[in-house]
């Protein structure tokens, strides 16, 4: 077997099934590339690249879409405005309403858009790799929200109303409102900006492993008796493909869905 961390799927081309070799399983291995080169000092891997190139990808989609808008729109406009009238309708104005929501359309949007396009490189030939399945990104996201909502919190309610929203202090509580206000303090400040990121890393990182378990037993079986076998796999590859295509938007969805529920609570009135 290949020790190479940078293989994509991790086995070798001449195991099968009955030569001999055990099944090549993917592991955290399959999550581990080595540098591809070096940028001013910075060693770029797999992910890091592919991260930017959805950046680059987001970018020129929507400049391309909207640089020369018509009233009369194009094919590309078209779709463009589709995508950014879900997130601003469907997302933003649902959740925080129109007159609070309109400054943060672009960030949702731009959030939406950067996250399923780091999804979708999992399915894209040659890329085959769903970038938040590196932890270091989804955390990376969440941190930008996180310092979003603490920071709207403290301007919007002032260094005391800002406590007081975060901790949920209720005086009509009674006695058990010390306990209620550190459950909330830790629910707020360490569990939140946690699960935010974990619930995008994990479903991306488990959706990829299976795709890689269906996609090397394929090939692992595909020999004596076991052809039968190989074919039962490849179909469940072709339907977790398609049901990783629903999942990568989805989580997208959530991740920004999320975002502007930790906004609204950030705004909302305390009481």
């Amino acid at each position: 077997m290949s020790a190479d961390p940078t293989t994509v799927l991790a086995f070798e081309t001449d195991c099968h099934i009955f030569d001999g070799c055990g099944f090549p399983a993917p592991g955290l291995h399959s999550f581990v590339f080595e540098p591809m080169f070096t940028v001013g000092g910075i060693e770029i891997n797999k992910p890091m690249l592919l991260a930017v190139l959805s950046t680059v990808v987001v970018v020129g989609f929507f400049w391309a879409a909207f640089s020369k808008p018509k009233v009369v729109p194009g094919k590309l406009q078209m779709v463009a405005e589709a995508g950014y009238d879900f997130i601003r309708t469907g997302v933003v104005y649902e959740t925080l309403g129109k007159r609070e929501g309109q400054k943060y359309v672009p960030l949702m949007v731009s959030l939406f858009f950067f996250i399923w396009i780091m999804n979708l490189w999992a399915i894209i030939p040659f890329a085959q790799f769903p970038v938040v399945s590196v932890i270091g990104f989804p955390v990376a996201l969440a941190a930008i929200v996180y310092i979003l909502w603490v920071s709207l919190t403290f301007k919007r309610h002032g260094f005391v109303g800002g406590w007081k929203n975060i901790s949920g202090y209720d005086p009509s509580i009674g006695p058990a409102l010390p306990f209620v206000m550190i459950i909330e303090i830790m629910s707020n400040l360490l569990i939140r900006p946690f699960t935010h990121a974990v619930r995008l890393f994990a479903n991306m990182f488990a959706g990829h492993v299976l795709l890689l378990i269906f996609t090397i037993a394929s090939w692992y079986l595909l020999n004596g008796i076991g052809i039968a076998y190989a074919g039962v796999s490849f179909v469940m590859t072709i339907l977790m493909t398609a049901f990783e295509l629903f999942i990568q938007a989805l989580q997208a969805y959530v991740f920004v869905l999320l975002a502007c529920n930790y906004i609204q609570g950030a705004l909302a009135e305390h009481h």
